[in-house]
């Protein structure tokens, strides 16, 4: 790994270990630490090049594998919110740092590190199974909606029509775009869960994060970060839908990465992504900027987006626009987030005025665009503006939990896979080329060979 590389996967640890410490706790201190991933994460994109003909990164097994050994130091010595009892709880956190052991001990092999991310994924896999059959029925609003909405599918109802039964928050909207139920239906339909959907959702971005990178070093080991991460068997538990926005940016990337006709056909992904959450439309401004991607194929995911959701959002336009937008302006400041919104109001009683947050994003968003104007950068550098700004409206936020900063941390991963997909493959050592001096030819001269002096015999 380079780097800058290594330098995106400490801030990634960082932005994980504090986003799993803040469930559901509010603290100063978190927010301002969230303040210098924000600084670090600008800086970091501000900075970042054209990844294309990058010289290769020796020794990325080491790196990869000293990031795998954090994560499981961080699994054993940071406790993630649950609702499972101590010992199960410890399970989970055993099972997860075993796996990160193992994976990263694997990388260090020439010949053992394609299997570090099925490791992974056994680890992972083990570890939802263990929260979602220790937890049947969380007690989160989030889970009661996507179960419930599942089954409206099933009958042929709109989500936004329905009222949710036994909900311990919102009782009437349904808060997403529509296809968060549709990609998570399966998991209720299939398994009566709708988190096993979720979960695999997640092991489906990290495929696609190693099919990124190639299946190298680095690639596999973000693969393996995002499915290990510290925090991850939180984000099942409690049926949060960020893997819903992720998978459709990872296959997004890796059709972006090939170039072409996948260049076009990744529009597809990109609507789905679009047509799951809101918030992905503030990323649209930087893939419209980036020449690689452009206005035209931006434009083209949103027609997607809006032939997707149109179902829903023409058989009911008055519920789909109360739920979907007229709720998400209305929520409440939830003063046990993460967030400068809050802190502000926690620490002073003063709640920031909707313009000057809009005011605020605005200005980030314009930074960004003009920066990837000027600045070309390949596919790791415009994820890294992804993140960045996807962090700094987290930042601005009324409410932002460890599921958004999720997302922020998995756009860093996806980077890394990038970033390593790019580059060429490192075979073997290279001789150094010595260059010419400015006061002797490169070369012999043009012409006949010299013919030998007479006295030379």
């Amino acid at each position: 790994m380079t780097r800058r590389e290594v330098a995106v996967l400490g801030v990634w640890w960082a932005l994980t270990a504090l986003a799993t410490h803040s469930v559901v706790r509010y603290r100063w201190w978190i927010v301002a630490g969230y303040v210098l991933v924000a600084a670090a994460l600008l800086v970091l994109a501000a900075t970042a090049r054209d990844d294309r003909g990058a010289a290769p990164a020796p020794r990325a097994g080491r790196a990869a594998a000293g990031a795998l050994g954090v994560v499981a130091l961080t699994h054993l010595l940071l406790e993630p919110f649950s609702y499972l009892g101590a010992r199960g709880l410890w399970g989970v956190r055993a099972v997860l740092a075993g796996s990160a052991l193992v994976a990263g001990a694997l990388l260090l092999g020439r010949r053992t590190g394609a299997a570090a991310l099925p490791v992974a994924l056994a680890g992972a896999a083990a570890a939802w199974a263990l929260v979602v059959t220790g937890d049947p029925a969380p007690r989160i609003d989030v889970w009661v909606i996507l179960q419930q909405a599942a089954d409206g599918l099933r009958r042929g109802e709109s989500m936004y029509a329905m009222e949710w039964v036994g909900s311990p928050g919102i009782t009437d909207a349904f808060a997403y775009l529509p296809w968060t139920a549709v990609l998570t239906a399966p998991g209720r339909w299939l398994a009566g869960d709708v988190r096993w959907a979720l979960a695999v959702l997640v092991a489906v971005a990290a495929l696609c994060t190693a099919a990124l990178g190639r299946w190298r070093a680095p690639a596999v080991a973000a693969a393996a970060l995002l499915v290990l991460a510290p925090g991850g068997s939180t984000l099942v538990e409690q049926a949060w839908t960020e893997p819903t926005v992720l998978v459709g940016l990872a296959a997004w990337a890796v059709l972006v990465a090939r170039g072409g006709t996948g260049a076009w056909w990744s529009v597809v992904p990109l609507a789905v992504a679009l047509a799951a959450k809101q918030h992905v439309v503030v990323l649209l401004p930087l893939l419209a900027a980036w020449p690689r991607f452009g206005l035209r194929r931006t434009a083209g995911a949103v027609g997607g987006a809006g032939l997707l959701v149109a179902p829903w959002a023409l058989g009911a336009p008055r519920d789909f626009l109360h739920d979907t937008v007229r709720t998400m302006l209305e929520l409440p400041p939830l003063r046990f987030a993460d967030t400068l919104y809050t802190a502000v109001l926690n620490e002073t009683g003063v709640r920031l005025p909707f313009a000057v947050v809009g005011v605020l994003v605005v200005a980030v968003l314009a930074g960004a665009v003009v920066a990837l104007h000027r600045r070309p950068v390949g596919l790791a550098g415009l994820l890294t503006w992804c993140a960045a700004v996807l962090m700094v409206v987290n930042l601005l936020n009324k409410q932002a939990f460890y599921n958004q900063f999720w997302l922020v941390g998995a756009l860093l991963l996806l980077s890394v896979a990038a970033a390593a997909g790019a580059r060429p493959e490192l075979t073997g050592p290279v001789a150094p080329t010595r260059p010419a001096r400015p006061d002797r030819p490169a070369g012999p001269p043009a012409g006949p060979p010299a013919r030998p002096s007479p006295s030379a015999g």
